[in-house]
């Protein structure tokens, strides 16, 4: 594919959360489509262009850890926020010490992927392909990023580089990971889209976001 890159990406946890999980934490078991388009807008993001997941190759063993996390259990109010907003004064903070609480969290431990993606125009401006392509191979090849790219949560960073070939996955035949998050139609209020993940030999192919393999 002329516009394709592949990236990847590796770490010591990560943790892609199932949102049907209402208390604690638990991750799929392995990334989403969501997560990895994330990771490349993290290293390169322009207006004029979408990333779209092609394939996810998962290299590693699936390996999951118990671990406790602390976390706010509450946010700032939309209400106060306008309200700063508008007056430039009125105070916008959070006590972790008064606000914090543990919570449990199934998390994915030593993990490795080679995201397959390409980019489609979403305007008439800067449609250079071959600029957007070569500006994130360059990008990604020494570390550059908008902000550190994150496997699923903040404290899970991840590690990057362009590769040309995909490594050898440890995962031989076909898993059936069931439903997965595929990713949010932010032009649907928010509305979450799944599909069903199946694995064949360590990759996972990712369908079109409005392909027919894709549910709300």
């Amino acid at each position: 594919m002329a516009h394709g890159v592949k990236l990847k990406v590796w770490g010591d946890y990560a943790c892609f959360t199932r949102p049907e999980m209402k208390v604690e934490r638990v991750s799929y078991d392995v990334m989403t489509p969501s997560a990895a388009r994330g990771i490349l807008e993290a290293i390169y993001w322009k207006p004029a262009i979408r990333w779209v997941i092609d394939r996810i190759h998962v290299l590693n063993p699936i390996l999951f850890d118990n671990i406790r996390r602390n976390e706010l259990s509450k946010k700032i109010p939309i209400r106060n926020i306008t309200v700063a907003m508008k007056d430039r004064h009125s105070p916008l903070e959070i006590f972790i010490e008064e606000d914090r609480q543990q919570r449990a969290a199934m998390v994915l431990r030593n993990v490795a992927y080679v995201i397959e993606a390409h980019f489609e125009f979403v305007g008439v401006e800067d449609n250079n392909p071959a600029k957007h392509k070569e500006i994130f191979e360059r990008r990604a090849s020494k570390g550059q990023y908008f902000q550190h790219p994150y496997l699923g949560c903040r404290e899970f960073p991840a590690h990057f580089e362009p590769v040309v070939d995909v490594p050898p996955s440890v995962h031989k035949g076909e898993k059936d990971l069931g439903w997965m998050l595929f990713d949010i139609d932010f032009e649907k209020d928010m509305e979450a889209k799944f599909f069903r993940a199946v694995m064949r030999d360590g990759a996972i192919d990712i369908p079109r976001f409005n392909g027919k393999e894709v549910r709300t």
